[in-house]
């Protein structure tokens, strides 16, 4: 029963979808129809649209064209408005607003090229030129207003401003004469790596973005040359009015060879200052406003930089040639070092500010006359040291003490060796080898050309005596000298001992020329053994023994408290040789003969002396008390 009634609902649910799948057919089959006739009636009507759609793209394609030259000429329209606006500035010229004045150049130059690509508009040549017309107006007024400025602006610097810029160790003394100079001692020279140099403004700091865009404006426009006849002229005649109103002057040769010496002294010194003020100061300044104004055109900067600069720095460097090229004389080794020591300061300084081709002259001019100097230095230096072995003073000094050329020679050393480090600089100017060597070396020859001068001076004393005094005197000079100075450790130990040797020898001759005499008066051998006495020796020779001894003593006495000892310790050193042979001797003397004389008749007129009174007397040599000489 259950499966029957199974089947026929299933029997009627597959009828059912038989009918709905017969009825779907049918209805696609309508649709299909009418499709196919709204197909027709489209493309029908498409046939009828296409006159009317042809038609009104034209319509459009018109009004597009319209429309770009509508805009096109819009644009013409505002150049020529930018052009009328520009023109109207340029006429007013850039006093009154200088940036305006300068977009509007922009402008016109933007104008140009714009009708340039316009060759198609027929306005265009006339346009072009009637903007090219404004400019070359606008470029002339332009140059006019770089001169205005840079001529307004650009002022000597005064000598008080350029001090205040200088570290306080390197500023003028209150004295009104230049700190450090030549003969100072060179190791309180402060370091010039520790020092601090400002700048002096040279031109306002507000003025320079606009001689920079005043200059673009130039160099962009092809006025390159006269924009560098405007700064060189101006530029150059300022920087030379600040080194004259310092002071720096064109010397030539024989100028300088007219000169006193504490003229020509004062002047050197002065142009080692004015030198680095210039450097460090003026020329450095120079080249950073240079720098600024012509930033981005290297090859006007270089040009403008060489041409502002150069007949100061030849005029600084003048002076210099010519006291290199001036007559040599030993006086002026000093501040020929002194030069030399300035221009090997600012060598590097010199490098860089004048590293550029058109600057290769004055780059040169300044190695040249470094060079210069260091040759005079060293020719002076040889001449030095034959003038001392050669020096012919034949005037002695008269008591035997040092001679001028010997404390002079000794203080020559003396303020060579506190140029020590530039005399090195200079040896190797000229010789690779070791420049320490060298300066022992010179040191050497200069000390033995001056022993041989005074070997030779020694002769001209007619005393022998007095000739080992002043050997004596003068050895033991440099001895002492030479141990307090640098020079010992150039010279060495060996040859501080050597020449104490030769001191004492000097000494010790001295005591057996000017008293082996008398102290023969004080010996019994070869007296007359005849009339009794002790040992035989006669009261008459006793007699004639003490009259000689009282003779020599008072004419040595004479003679010799007239020398001179200067060094004290010396002094008392001599003094006491003498005592110690002399005064044993005379006590011996008096010891063993006097009683003889004693018990005689007249005894003072023979015994004058104590061995106190000789001892009393003996502290009076060695004083120079006849010429009445300030003891050293």
């Amino acid at each position: 029963m259950g499966i029957p009634q199974a089947m026929v609902a299933l029997r009627e649910r597959a009828s059912f979808v038989k009918d709905s799948l017969h009825r779907s057919q049918t209805i696609t089959d309508n649709m299909v129809s009418i499709l196919g006739s709204f197909d027709h009636r489209l493309s029908a009507l498409e046939t009828a649209m296409r006159p009317t759609q042809i038609k009104t793209h034209s319509i459009r394609s018109a009004h597009d064209n319209i429309d770009k030259t509508l805009k096109a000429a819009e644009v013409i329209l505002t150049q020529f408005d930018q052009t009328r606006k520009a023109e109207a500035k340029i006429l007013r010229g850039p006093h009154e607003d200088l940036e305006s004045y300068l977009e509007a150049v922009d402008q016109l130059r933007a104008n140009v090229r714009f009708f340039s690509s316009k060759k198609s508009f027929k306005s265009s040549d006339g346009i072009i030129n009637h903007a090219n017309s404004l400019l070359a107006k606008a470029i002339l007024k332009l140059e006019d207003e770089f001169k205005h400025l840079l001529t307004n602006y650009s002022k000597p610097v005064e000598p008080d401003r350029l001090f205040d810029c200088l570290p306080n160790s390197l500023r003028p003394s209150a004295s009104g004469q230049q700190s450090g100079g030549g003969g100072k001692n060179h190791s309180d020279k402060p370091s010039i790596e520790t020092v601090t140099f400002t700048l002096p403004t040279l031109i306002p700091p507000r003025v320079i973005p606009l001689l920079y865009e005043l200059a673009q404006q130039m160099v962009q426009a092809g006025h390159q040359q006269q924009l560098f006849r405007i700064y060189t002229d101006t530029r150059a005649a300022v920087l030379e009015q600040s080194l004259r109103k310092l002071g720096v002057e064109r010397l030539s040769k024989e100028d300088v060879q007219k000169m006193q010496w504490e003229v020509l002294e004062a002047k050197i010194g002065n142009w080692i200052h004015f030198m680095r003020i210039s450097i460090k100061l003026l020329i450095v300044g120079e080249k950073k406003i240079c720098d600024q104004i012509f930033d981005g055109n290297e090859s006007v900067k270089t040009q403008c930089f060489a041409e502002a600069t150069g007949c100061s720095v030849a005029m600084l460097l003048s002076f210099g040639e010519a006291v290199a090229r001036s007559k040599r004389s030993p006086e002026k080794l000093f501040v020929l070092l002194d030069m030399y020591e300035i221009m090997r300061e600012l060598q590097p300084e010199i490098q860089i500010l004048f590293d550029s081709k058109v600057c290769a002259e004055m780059r040169e001019a300044a190695i040249n006359l470094t060079k210069r100097l260091a040759q005079t230095a060293q020719e002076t230096f040889g001449d030095f040291e034959e003038a001392v072995e050669k020096d012919a003073t034949k005037t002695a000094v008269q008591d035997g003490t040092v001679h001028p050329l010997t404390s002079y020679v000794i203080n020559y050393v003396k303020f060579l060796y506190d140029y020590q480090a530039t005399l090195k600089q200079l040896f190797q100017e000229f010789d690779p080898g070791d420049p320490e060597a060298q300066l022992a070396s010179v040191t050497t020859r200069i000390m033995q050309a001056l022993q041989n001068n005074l070997d030779g001076k020694s002769k001209l004393y007619k005393d022998p005596g007095l000739t080992q005094l002043f050997l004596m005197n003068n050895i033991h000079y440099i001895v002492r000298s030479v141990r307090r100075s640098e020079a010992k450790d150039m010279l060495g130990d060996d040859w501080v001992q050597i020449h104490r040797r030769i001191v004492q020898q000097h000494a010790n001759q001295y005591k057996r020329i000017s008293w082996a005499k008398i102290l023969q008066c004080l010996t019994v051998q070869g007296t007359n053994s005849s009339g009794g006495g002790d040992s035989g020796i006669s009261r008459t020779a006793v007699k004639d023994r003490f009259k000689t001894f009282n003779a020599q003593f008072e004419e040595l006495h004479q003679r010799q408290s007239q020398w001179t000892v200067p060094d004290s310790e010396l002094r008392e050193s001599l003094r006491l040789a003498v005592a110690e042979v002399l005064l044993p001797a005379y006590r011996s003397f008096l010891k063993r003969f006097g009683p003889m004389i004693e018990n005689g008749k007249n005894p003072q007129k023979y015994i004058r002396y104590s061995p106190e009174n000789l001892e009393q007397m003996l502290g009076e040599f060695f004083e120079s008390k006849a010429w009445s000489e300030q003891k050293r």
